[in-house]
């Protein structure tokens, strides 16, 4: 399946069968409380047929000033006293007091189904998301990650719960009613039905249109919520550049966009009302016409009238509800379409069956005819052949946007080659488990990403079985120990989210901190310097120099003395291995890459040193 959301549509969103088999085991847990919910439902419907039944009894007794009035009943004759019409009003009371009670009951429940079924798909789909290799995050805007993972889940579970409710509710209501129209007057109860009945057809009609929109609404979403983020993350770009107005601009327009899906929406559901409420009211004076033609022949008494016609009158909102039930539940089903879609996603990057678990690297890590491309037919890495023995230090350098960090990439399966192999001790690293390959390598990025919470907590995410005499060890050694000191909380100190909190050389020690507590004995540090001034990069230094000790490692650096200090240096140019040697080796090769870059970049540094 494609990684791609935007090019995902729910195209299962009328099949409803598939989706209610996928959802089942969410709802199975809860089928007690739910079947409980329905049954509720079901008195809550019928309670409006009961207040119009009453009426008959009512009319006939107070209003004609009849002493009884007998009425048939399945086969039964049942004589109804003058003194019953008093305690009419004290039943409506009562049955109103009753259903207020179910009607509670029934809030209660749906409300807590649905957030527990929401609840269990968040976790299963958050499961999911974790699942997935950074080729996920390149190709999806994190808005629409949003909108999708938080979103859709609420529409898809908690709304299949209240609209399923909903609709035995007034299925029910529907039925009550319309028995006590077949009990008043059989003929005006055909009138009335059939007319209710081509009042709803519409409903029909309209599937498709929800099913468009509502996917491109989640669009639009997604990008308002992209919008906002960028917004947050990028706030010195947009203030040092002024594009306040862009942004503006650009959150205008979507608005915009999503005011337009609204009204279209409404353009095609909106009519239905005001024509079921037209098509009711010719059946409502058909009904009036018939009904007044069988009072004054006596096949109808003013009670049943009066009975049939309230009935009537309440079946209409019943009717109308049912409408948008089951527009609420089509859009509950397109929502539960994109969110079974979710897990029908498959990691590109997994175990393979029976793979090995990694016990450490003994011998060396070699790079065997290796390609890459992150889109068909346009390679980023050429045949790369490279050797790494245990604890060596190889420096990679060369243009930008020339593959040195897809390379590192390779090594913990961020992504897989497309060509060739990257083994360890000649097995190749996809027969080996994901987290046993993982737990063997630390990274350290150029930008490193601290969590919300403490400095401790972020440190311990490297191993969290650590001691606090490892903690102290590898405070010190990431030269974080005079930092720390200057704090009120010392470790516990709250840095904010993404770490905003903490200056550059200090994330960046941080991550060291959390790098080195891991222990794994290949490192991997791409660019960990490049975004530092002179007087951090140079504190920074002195910790990785503490963190690479007897390890095997690989460095992407702009630093001329980290580059020097490598064993060897491999020379990275558009995608293929250019040279391969020591800093002495690589500058006697007249013309060579190495000996160009060195004149360019590097000797400044050794100047200015």
């Amino acid at each position: 399946m494609e990684y791609k959301l935007k090019d995902t549509v729910s195209k299962d969103a009328f099949r409803y069968g598939y989706l209610l088999q996928k959802i089942y085991p969410y709802i199975k847990p809860r089928w007690g409380r739910i079947i409980l919910n329905l049954i509720i439902a079901i008195p809550l419907g019928l309670l409006d047929g009961v207040v119009a039944l009453s009426l008959r009894p009512y009319m006939d007794l107070v209003i004609n000033g009849n002493p009884s009035v007998t009425y048939t009943i399945m086969g039964h004759n049942i004589q109804v006293q003058s003194s019953f019409a008093a305690i009419i009003p004290i039943g409506i009371v009562l049955f109103a007091a009753f259903q207020g009670v179910l009607k509670y009951l029934s809030h209660y429940l749906t409300d807590w189904l649905g957030q527990r079924i929401s609840n269990a798909l968040k976790v299963d789909l958050f499961k999911k998301l974790t699942s997935l290799d950074p080729q996920f995050y390149d190709v999806n805007s994190s808005g629409l990650v949003l909108t999708r993972f938080l979103s859709d889940p609420d529409t898809a579970s908690k709304s299949i719960i209240s609209n399923l409710q909903a609709f035995i509710s007034t299925a029910f209501g529907i039925v009550g009613l319309v028995a006590v129209l077949l009990y008043n007057s059989w003929q005006l109860a055909i009138v009335g039905v059939t007319i209710m009945a081509l009042a709803i057809t519409p409903v029909t009609f309209i599937r498709k249109k929800i099913k468009s929109v509502s996917n491109a609404t989640m669009v639009v979403g997604g990008n308002m919520t992209t919008n906002f983020n960028e917004t947050f993350a990028g706030n010195k770009i947009i203030a040092a550049y002024n594009l306040q107005n862009d942004q503006n601009n650009k959150f205008e327009n979507q608005i915009h966009q999503q005011f337009d899906l609204a009204m279209s929406l409404t353009k095609r559901v909106g009519w239905m009302s005001p024509i079921m409420y037209f098509v009711c009211s010719i059946g409502i004076a058909l009904v009036f016409w018939y009904g007044t033609h069988l009072i004054l022949t006596g096949a109808l008494t003013a009670g049943s009238m009066m009975s049939f016609v309230t009935s009537l009158l309440l079946l209409y909102k019943p009717v109308k509800n049912l409408g948008n039930t089951l527009t609420g539940l089509q859009t509950t089903f397109v929502a539960m379409g994109r969110v079974f879609e979710l897990f029908d996603l498959v990691p590109y990057i997994k175990d393979e069956p029976n793979a090995l678990v990694l016990d450490g690297l003994h011998d060396e890590i070699c790079f065997n005819n290796v390609s890459f491309e992150y889109e068909p037919g346009l390679p980023v890495l050429k045949n790369i052949n490279l050797k790494i023995k245990k604890n060596e230090t190889i420096a990679l350098v060369g243009n930008s946007g020339g593959g040195k960090s897809t390379l590192v990439n390779l090594i913990p399966r961020f992504y897989d080659v497309t060509g060739g192999a990257v083994e360890f001790d000649g097995i190749n690293i996809k027969n080996y488990t994901l987290k046993s390959l993982r737990n063997h390598i630390s990274f350290v990025f150029q930008d490193n990403y601290l969590f919300s919470g403490t400095i401790r907590e972020n440190i311990l995410m490297g191993n969290e079985k650590a001691t606090e005499e490892n903690i102290q060890k590898v405070v010190k050694m990431a030269h974080l120990e005079d930092f720390v000191s200057t704090l009120e909380k010392g470790l516990d100190t709250y840095v904010g989210e993404r770490g905003t909190t903490l200056s550059g050389g200090q994330r960046q020690r941080v991550a060291i901190a959390r790098a080195m507590i891991k222990d794994a004995p290949i490192v991997i540090l791409d660019e960990a310097t490049s975004a530092l001034d002179n007087e951090s990069e140079a504190v920074v230094q002195k910790a990785l120099d503490n963190l690479i000790q007897n390890k095997t490692v690989f460095v992407i650096a702009h630093r001329l003395s980290t580059i020097k200090n490598a064993d060897r240096i491999a020379v990275i140019n558009e995608g293929e291995l250019a040279e391969l040697g020591t800093h002495d080796e690589l500058m006697q090769i007249n013309n060579g890459k190495y000996k160009h870059l060195y004149e360019m970049q590097f000797k400044k540094q050794e100047e200015i040193c």
